[in-house]
């Protein structure tokens, strides 16, 4: 997907080609555990970027650092060349954490308005609560809402403003269908406009679908860093799968070549490989005659899983596995 560089953000980057982030061989630790581990990354502006990565890879920990929450143990971060408060301050940051409650005791409105008159370059309350899709509910107590309108609510103070950078941790937990539709449907339009759009979600449909540029954390590191195409095939496993019409013999079919795992179902069988077209002729090399036979690449979520998992298994780096 190409995002148009139009807007406050890409003018921005048109007179400072600063990146919109810069983490500088960044390390942060609770303890023992290494939650960030020399981390070097930058976005730009215009991009739709997903974070991902497995409980633990360090997603939420570089996300208080980007921010400004925690502060690193050694290395930079930076915003538009700047800190993170002060970019924060110069309203050019809006953020949808997990953490965290909303104010209770005031209406939805009452909240939306603060959050405006907070920020430099407020929006229109009535734009804010339109964009957010809470028009409806603006008259309700911020306490009597569900989970998926709480969500909506910090999505619009997070837009609240004239935003160059929105991060968004989990954006869409608890939301429906139609809203998370909504929802990334606000989004796009955000991208559009230039700015620069960081999400952290386990809904990987949601990053193969949505964003321009993915990166896999894992162990603090970046594993994996591209398009979700280009993630996709570094995982380098295929799908295969096809019909018996006979018996299927589980013994066999294991001691297939490039083999990274097997699935039988009735007289289905569903195989990974490394090697699709060796995996195939050894199929056939058994004697076996399989019909409605496909061979396609992995999905997104298949290749997250492909690379952590050969990560876990390797004592090599995370950036020695990505390579």
């Amino acid at each position: 997907m190409t995002i148009p560089t139009t807007g406050t953000a890409a003018t921005d980057q048109g007179a400072n080609p600063s990146p919109v982030v810069s983490f500088r061989q960044v390390d942060k630790s609770y303890g023992v555990v290494r939650a960030v581990a020399d981390l070097n990354l930058e976005l730009h502006a215009g991009h739709t970027v997903a974070l991902l990565g497995p409980n633990g890879a360090g997603k939420s920990s570089t996300l208080d650092l980007l921010l400004g929450l925690r502060s690193p143990d050694s290395g930079t971060v930076s915003l538009f060349g700047t800190t993170p408060q002060r970019a924060i301050e110069q309203g050019r940051v809006g953020a949808m954490l997990q953490s965290g409650g909303l104010m209770e005791g005031v209406k939805v409105r009452e909240l939306v308005t603060l959050a405006r008159d907070l920020h430099p370059r407020g929006h229109p309350v009535d734009q804010i609560l339109a964009t957010a899709g809470i028009t409806d509910i603006a008259d309700r107590m911020v306490d009597k809402l569900s989970g998926g309108q709480e969500q909506r609510v910090r999505f619009a103070l997070a837009t609240a403003g004239a935003n160059d950078l929105i991060v968004l941790d989990e954006p869409t937990t608890g939301m429906d269908v139609s809203a998370r539709q909504a929802f990334w449907g606000a989004m796009r339009r955000q991208a559009q406009e230039g700015r620069t759009v960081l999400f952290a979600t386990h809904y990987l449909e949601e990053a193969d679908e949505i964003a321009d540029r993915v990166i896999v954390l894992h162990r603090g590191r970046v594993l994996a860093d591209g398009t979700a195409a280009e993630i996709k095939a570094r995982a380098g496993a295929r799908r295969i799968s096809f019909d018996l019409d006979g018996p299927v013999d589980r013994t066999a079919l294991h001691g297939l070549p490039s083999l990274t795992s097997l699935e039988v179902s009735g007289r289905t069988v569903r195989i990974q490989s490394q090697d699709a077209d060796a995996t195939v002729h050894a199929v056939y090399g058994l004697g076996l005659y399989p019909r409605h036979l496909e061979v396609s690449g992995l999905g997104l979520e298949q290749a997250f899983l492909a690379l952590t998992s050969a990560s876990d298994q390797s004592p090599a780096t995370a950036e020695e596995a990505a390579r």
